[in-house]
């Protein structure tokens, strides 16, 4: 194993943090499963997404609104 180390701006890492802790990784993984890729493919050519209805705040939402219907007594169809 060896050691690679870049340079990136705060704001970055921040970003790219969050995004791959949704995905279930860390920089290290995220990185390697790059370098993976890029030797598999011969050049960059994937794309990792992360589903905006999986995101922090969505999820945040739909337990907020299941509790506020729960405590209503309100039914799925009456927000339809």
């Amino acid at each position: 194993m060896t050691t690679v180390t870049i340079r990136v701006s705060d704001y970055d890492k921040k970003k790219v943090e969050q995004i791959f802790s949704d995905l279930g990784l860390n920089i290290s993984s995220a990185t390697n499963t790059f370098f993976k890729q890029v030797i598999y493919n011969k050049g960059i050519s994937f794309e990792l997404k992360v589903d905006p209805f999986y995101s922090k705040e969505n999820l945040k939402r739909l337990e907020k609104n299941a509790k506020e219907m729960k405590e209503t007594g309100g039914k799925i169809k009456d927000i339809f």
